[in-house]
């Protein structure tokens, strides 16, 4: 039962203050974080046991609260009903997605955004913050761009210019630039004002414009279909080129091929196809591969349309020198898309989106009289988002306390780790490397040693007869896989996600794989043998039980 309270305006007055005493505001804090505490600290998977109805009817109260209640009172079912159970992305056995263990500083970084408060739209409401924005994201644009420093001198603090945006995510992002791609593709041009004051109608009508297209690869996020869609092109105008067998990297052939047939059209039409921009991925969301991203910006530059590198994912690699040839072609691109919640390691969610030329987001400005005036150095003239949240300190915090020379061996580790997965996955009998892990993301898939060797003896004979009886047993090793995924999950001792590729050594074929992302600086080696063995084990049960009779009909 809750403590009864009174309604009363003192009351609620109390709530906006700090409390009186510290020692009350520091008791406070320490029930939170001996709440956490207990939830990193407690034993058992990486999932409760409570079903999904379950929650259901934890959480179906249809009804407002009515009366104020005390805040030490709700602790406990933000612990019960919460906090236990959540997922534990934390777990160094927790491999399967984006999301990782996060410095625990990064806590104490989010009670102070949440203190201050600062409305990043606005100078009014966010006066040091705007600075420390503009500030990190001259740090990232050097790192990306690499220009001289009497052009970050120049920039970092010019409110007349914008090196990008901090935006809520990736999404939000690639959006960014492509509306201002957009914008610029249509912009004012004598009496016609631009597509952001015409509308897309009028702005095709004077460009003589039947179509837009965005040219990405099939492995690009599926956020730049909603993009398409929200920038009034139409998602069915995202041209998805296939990429390389076994490299996961968009297919330069076909995409020339493409680019080709759009010029060709444009030469005998009078209404003409127009490419808002080419996509080139520096770490691909499924298997972690960068395209070839220096011909793709010489092919744009031939075809005269903007290049976009969505390095959401593998952007922060750049701090690796070693591995800064793999993304050879980016300090060339238009735009970058470069998130903080993945591979800086911090808490969701926080995108940034750095332009090559200081001047293109002022395409993208508005302005009105009570907050973002023109001569006013708010951030939000160049921004789609209107309110923001201070966001932007905890990189600014992380790069400070891990630096980049900490970031670096944070990645080596990484890279150590994914190449200690494929060296144990190629020697072990049951199990098959299903792609070439760049940026720390590898696919594999279970596969018992005698159905491996039979499919490989198919294969190489490589008749009619015997690829159509392979693509047979890839089919069912897809519903094995399938269900061993179901079977890791229940297990909940470790957690690989899964994803189905058309582009490995089985093309075309579409073979199910298990996903593993190896970034999580608490994960080991032992860790990865382990999981191994225990996706082994369970995987020969299913095996055994459900599948053993049917692979029989196969020899």
């Amino acid at each position: 039962m809750y403590e009864k309270i009174s309604t009363d305006i003192e009351h609620l007055r109390k709530l906006f203050v700090f409390p009186e005493s510290q020692d009350k505001f520091l008791e406070f804090g320490k029930q939170i974080l001996d709440m956490m505490y207990k939830s990193f600290k407690q034993k058992g998977g990486l999932h409760s046991s409570i079903t999904l109805d379950e929650l259901t009817s934890l959480f179906s109260d249809i009804s407002i609260p009515r009366d104020p209640q005390l805040l030490r009172d709700i602790f406990p079912e933000i612990e019960n009903k919460i906090a236990s159970h959540s997922v534990k992305v934390y777990s160094p056995y927790y491999i399967g997605h984006m999301t990782s263990a996060i410095p625990y500083f990064t806590i104490l970084i989010d009670m102070i955004i949440s203190s201050l408060n600062q409305n990043q739209v606005k100078i009014e409401t966010a006066k040091a913050s705007t600075f420390v924005e503009r500030e990190l994201l001259c740090w990232i644009h050097r790192l990306i761009y690499q220009k001289s420093a009497k052009f970050y001198r120049e920039t970092v603090q010019n409110h007349r210019v914008a090196l990008g945006n901090v935006t809520s995510d990736g999404t939000l992002a690639n959006l960014t630039a492509m509306m201002v791609a957009r914008n610029l593709l249509f912009a004012p041009d004598g009496r016609f004002p631009g597509i952001a004051r015409a509308g897309i109608a009028e702005a095709y009508r004077h460009y003589n414009c039947e179509r837009t297209v965005i040219l990405i690869s099939k492995r690009g996020h599926y956020s730049f279909d909603k993009i398409a869609d929200t920038c009034g092109i139409g998602d069915s105008n995202v041209i998805k080129i296939p990429v390389d067998t076994g490299s996961n990297k968009i297919d330069l052939n076909i995409l020339r091929k493409e680019l080709n047939e759009i010029e060709a059209y444009n030469q005998n039409h009078e209404q003409k196809i127009k490419i808002l921009s080419l996509i080139g991925i520096a770490g691909t969301t499924e298997t972690g591969n960068i395209d070839n991203l220096y011909e793709m910006n010489r092919l744009a530059r031939k075809y005269n349309t903007r290049f976009h590198v969505d390095a959401a994912w593998g952007g922060p690699v750049l701090f690796v020198d070693d591995y800064s040839h793999l993304f050879k072609g980016i300090e060339d691109a238009d735009s970058v898309t470069f998130d903080s919640h993945k591979l800086l390691y911090l808490p969701l969610s926080m995108g940034m989106v750095l332009f090559n030329n200081q001047k293109d987001l002022q395409s993208l400005q508005h302005t009105t009289q009570y907050v973002v005036r023109p001569d006013s150095r708010d951030q939000g003239r160049f921004t789609i988002e209107g309110s923001r949240p201070f966001a932007a300190l905890r990189p600014w915090v992380a790069l400070k306390v891990i630096g980049s020379e900490g970031f670096k061996l944070l990645f080596e580790k990484a890279f150590t780790i994914s190449s200690y997965f494929k060296t144990q996955i190629d020697i072990h009998p049951n199990f098959e490397s299903l792609n070439d892990p760049e940026l720390f993301i590898f696919n594999y898939r279970f596969i018992p040693v005698k159905i491996k060797k039979h499919l490989e003896s198919l294969i190489s004979e490589n008749s009619a007869e015997t690829l159509k009886m392979a693509s047979r047993i890839n089919s069912s090793l897809n519903e094995v896989n399938i269900q061993l995924h179901r079977d890791i999950r229940n297990n909940d001792l470790s957690f690989v996600s899964r994803t189905v590729l058309e582009s490995t050594r089985y093309a075309p074929d579409e073979i199910v794989v298990l996903r593993a992302v190896t970034i999580n600086p608490l994960t080991t080696t032992s860790i990865i043998k382990e999981i191994i063995a225990e996706h082994n084990k369970l995987g020969l049960k299913l095996f055994n039980k459900s599948y053993k009779k049917r692979f029989k009909n196969y020899f």
